[in-house]
């Protein structure tokens, strides 16, 4: 069974909002419209076919997305450069839906398994519900004690169902700063992690293979590993 983990990818969705260099507030987003439409294309096959080409524009931090090392650090790895094998991985769950508004986790607050080395780590907040409201940018946050914890473990991803891997309020960014320089990729904006509670699972977060990208959409997705079937005694 595959569980889609993405966000619709659409004209004007929601993105991060910030305030540019004179002050002005600014949020990221997507514009998508006809390059050709049916009705103009028809003429070139003399009515016998026709074709829709879309016309599409956006930041590449929008949406279900993936940071590269280049997000954090200038001149670093770009998506192009991240290799097929690191973006399908064993997956584990961590349920962080018990977290509040701009609530930060700690180890005491978490179940964090020990067998974590080289897998895609997802901490389900349960924020996606909030998608596209105010409440969204309010999201919670795992602690530094849990970063150190999750870096020491020599994860390969770690994932998030909110907007930031990151509190907004603190500038100096840990998960952003501590995983990339490891390059341990980050997703944000992930969707539908209760699924994925108590189930074995691959994750895949494929995004194009964008040269010089910071950062770009992904489509993301679990594969679910098929229940284990107790045989019975055959004494």
């Amino acid at each position: 069974m595959v569980v889609d983990l993405s966000h619709v990818f659409h004209d004007r969705m929601p993105g991060v909002r910030f305030k540019n260099d004179a002050g002005e507030p600014m949020e990221l987003t997507a514009r998508m419209r006809p390059f050709m439409t049916h009705s103009q294309s028809c003429a070139h096959y003399e009515g016998k076919a026709s074709f829709e080409i879309t016309d599409v524009a956006f930041q590449t931090s929008v949406g279900t997305k993936m940071d590269a090392p280049r997000h954090r650090f200038e001149g670093a790895a770009d998506i192009a450069s991240i290799a097929l094998d690191r973006l399908i991985l064993d997956g584990v769950v961590i349920d962080a839906r018990h977290a509040g508004p701009e609530q930060e986790l700690g180890l005491g607050d978490l179940r964090i398994p020990s067998d974590i080395a080289g897998k895609a780590v997802l901490f389900n907040f349960g924020w996606d519900r909030h998608w596209g409201s105010e409440t969204y940018r309010a999201h919670p946050f795992v602690s530094r004690e849990v970063l150190t914890r999750l870096c020491d473990a020599n994860i390969a991803l770690f994932g998030v169902d909110c907007s930031n891997a990151d509190s907004t309020k603190d500038p100096e960014r840990p998960a952003h700063t501590w995983f990339l320089k490891k390059e341990i990729l980050i997703v944000e904006n992930l969707t539908r992690l209760e699924s994925l509670h108590g189930r074995s699972f691959d994750f895949f977060s494929i995004p194009l293979k964008a040269r010089d990208a910071a950062a770009f959409p992904v489509r993301a997705f679990a594969q679910l590993h098929p229940p284990i079937e107790l045989t019975s005694d055959p004494r």
